[in-house]
C-alpha cells in the first residue's frame, strides 16, 4: 500500500519500508511520528479513500542538507556578497501505512500533568508596596 502524504510544504509518495528526507520535524533519533496530512492512499494501480489513513515514521536522525551558496553581485560598482545556507531536514523510515499505524504510536508521557500540578503549589510572590510618605514629602 502506497500514499501521498505532504509535510512540509512538499509532497511525497511513500509506502512502507521508505526513507525520506523531509523538512526539520520535532522528535529525537528513535521516536515514531505519524504523519496525518494524507491527500492520496492506494494498493497496487487502485486509489483508496484516504480519509482516516496514518502513515506512521521513525525518525532516523536529524541532518542538515548540502551546502547552497548565494552570490550577489552588481558590475562596476564594486558590490560583492557571498553567504551560504544549510537547510535542516529529518531523515523517516516509514514504518506502516494505514489505519492501523494509529493504535502503533508511542503512548503519551504521564510526567507532564504532575510538572504542572507542582507549579500550581508554589507561592505567588507580591510586588513590594509603593511608598506613599515619600512621595508626599516631596511635594
Amino acid at each position: 500500500m502506497f500514499a501521498v502524504v505532504r509535510t512540509g510544504g512538499k509532497q511525497y509518495r511513500v509506502a512502507a519500508g521508505d526513507k525520506i528526507a523531509v523538512e526539520k520535524l520535532a522528535g529525537e533519533a528513535g521516536e515514531t511520528i505519524t504523519l496525518s496530512d494524507v491527500l492520496l492512499a492506494g494498493d497496487g494501480g487502485e486509489v483508496k479513500d484516504a480519509k482516516g489513513v496514518v502513515v506512521s515514521a521513525e525518525i532516523i536522525a536529524q541532518a542538515k542538507s548540502e551546502k547552497v551558496i548565494v552570490f550577489k553581485k552588481r558590475r562596476r560598482h564594486n558590490y560583492r556578497r557571498k553567504a551560504g545556507h544549510r537547510q535542516q531536514l529529518t531523515l523517516l523510515r516509514i514504518v506502516a501505512v494505514g489505519g492501523e499505524a494509529k493504535k502503533a504510536a508511542a503512548p503519551k508521557k504521564e510526567a507532564e500533568p504532575k510538572v504542572e500540578a507542582a507549579a500550581a503549589e508554589k507561592p505567588v510572590k507580591k510586588a513590594p508596596a509603593k511608598k506613599a510618605d515619600a512621595a508626599g514629602a516631596a511635594e
